[in-house]
């Protein structure tokens, strides 16, 4: 079935009750990831756990090394990632301490990161109208549902450069987009897994309303921080009940997203981009 992946956002740099757990430190072509990896079985099943901001919240949104990190992800045999992310609410409904299943992402990041692992001799166009996976969102809400959490099944996250907050003005202008939440950090993840062919879902937990709001005119990361640490608890039920719920198979189109996707003449392709790339594009190219 391949291992489970989780990367923790904000407040989530490590995973309690992982048994046989151990600690992996990769190096990949593309860099070093966030962290080491830690690896072991949670709910009977193999999972691999990454911070991606490092534990300690060292990386700073813009510097996290996207590529790495699933790249990372894949060679340890994950086929699936349940991203757990902090972000703002831009409407009302959506309140402080809900989480949202996101199905939807707008970038705003003016490219200042990486998020493609075909940009040097070899282009892929992937189909990425649906950026995440739905066979896992639809296990995320149902799991959050039955635990009592207020979850929303779906919603558009506005994917800003950061690191500060937004402007008064962007955030009233993310609203009248129809965005609902905003976060510096999903979407390259998002892109990048598809990529890898790796199923992918985000459990938003919203820390404040952004500065939209009457109340949250001035959004200070105490806030943040300390609706953070209310979610986090609740974050940590949801993938014990989350994992135990995911199946043995994919029947999902993730596992298959590169099948037409390369355009390059495989023959043209660089011997050493082959080499880096073997892990993701081997089976077709041979």
């Amino acid at each position: 079935m391949g291992k489970i992946g989780i990367i923790g956002g904000s407040g989530l740099y490590a995973i309690e009750g992982i048994k046989e757990c151990k600690q992996v430190r990769l190096e990949t072509p593309f860099g070093d990831p966030s962290d080491a990896f830690v690896t072991g079985i949670l709910e009977g099943k193999e999972v691999v756990f990454l911070p991606r901001h490092g534990v300690g919240h060292r990386i700073a949104p813009s510097d996290i090394n996207y590529r790495a990190n699933i790249y990372g992800m894949k060679e340890l045999g994950v086929a699936r990632i349940i991203s757990v992310t902090a972000c703002g609410s831009l409407k009302e409904e959506i309140k402080p301490l809900d989480f949202v299943v996101v199905d939807q992402f707008v970038d705003r990041t003016n490219h200042a990161r990486d998020m493609t692992f075909f940009d040097q001799g070899i282009v892929a166009h992937l189909v990425f109208a649906h950026p995440v996976c739905q066979d896992m969102g639809k296990i995320l809400f149902e799991t959050g549902t039955s635990l009592g959490l207020s979850m929303h099944s779906c919603g558009t996250y506005i994917n800003m450069e950061g690191p500060a907050f937004s402007t008064l003005a962007e955030s009233k202008l993310y609203r009248s987009w129809g965005m609902d939440v905003i976060g510096m950090t999903n979407m390259s993840e998002a892109k990048l897994a598809r990529e890898a062919e790796i199923c992918y879902a985000t459990v938003a937990c919203v820390t404040d309303y952004d500065c939209w709001h009457p109340s949250h005119t001035s959004v200070t990361v105490d806030m943040v921080i300390q609706n953070l640490g209310r979610n986090i608890e609740n974050a940590k039920k949801l993938l014990v009940q989350v994992i135990k719920a995911i199946p043995s198979e994919r029947d999902c189109a993730c596992k298959n997203a590169l099948q037409h996707a390369i355009i390059t003449d495989k023959n043209l392709i660089p011997t050493e981009i082959k080499k880096d790339l073997e892990i993701i594009i081997g089976k077709y190219i041979r």
